[in-house]
C-alpha cells in the first residue's frame, strides 16, 4: 500500500439525494463496494474497489437534488496555504476548511472557470 503523492487527485465524492439508488447504480456498473464511514454519522458511505485495501471515495447523502454532485479532491500538505494560493491565481474558496473528527482537513475551491473541486490534508501524526 502506498500513500498518494501530494498535489494529486486522491479522493472523489458523489453527492446524492438518493444514496441507495446511486450506490446500486455504481455497484452494478463498476462493482464498487460501499460501507458506512465509521468516522461520520449515517450520512456518508465509503467507496472501495474490489481487491483494494483502502477506500477511494465516498457517497455523501444530501437533502436535495439541487445538491447532487460529483467532485474530485486533491491531497495537499497544507489546506489553508493551498486556498491562499488558489485565490492568488484567481480562484475562489467555495467551502472554508473543515476538520473532520479524525483530524483530516478539507475545503472546496472554484477554479477560474467556476469548476468546483476539493483539497484535503491527512490528519496530523
Amino acid at each position: 500500500m502506498t500513500t498518494p503523492t501530494f498535489n494529486t487527485v486522491a479522493w472523489f465524492q458523489v453527492g446524492s439525494d438518493q444514496p441507495e439508488q446511486v450506490k446500486s447504480f455504481y455497484n452494478a456498473l463498476f462493482g464498487w463496494n460501499f460501507a458506512q464511514d465509521p468516522d461520520q454519522d449515517d450520512a456518508y458511505d465509503l467507496i472501495s474497489y474490489a481487491g483494494s485495501e483502502l477506500p477511494a471515495g465516498g457517497v455523501a447523502h444530501v437533502g436535495d437534488a439541487a445538491d447532487n454532485h460529483a467532485i474530485f479532491y486533491v491531497l495537499v500538505a497544507d489546506v489553508p496555504a493551498t486556498l491562499a494560493a488558489a485565490e492568488k491565481q484567481g480562484g475562489k474558496v467555495f467551502i472554508q476548511p473543515v476538520t473532520a473528527k479524525n483530524g483530516l482537513v478539507f475545503a472546496e475551491i472554484l477554479d477560474t472557470s467556476g469548476n468546483r473541486f476539493g483539497v484535503f490534508s491527512p490528519p496530523a501524526n
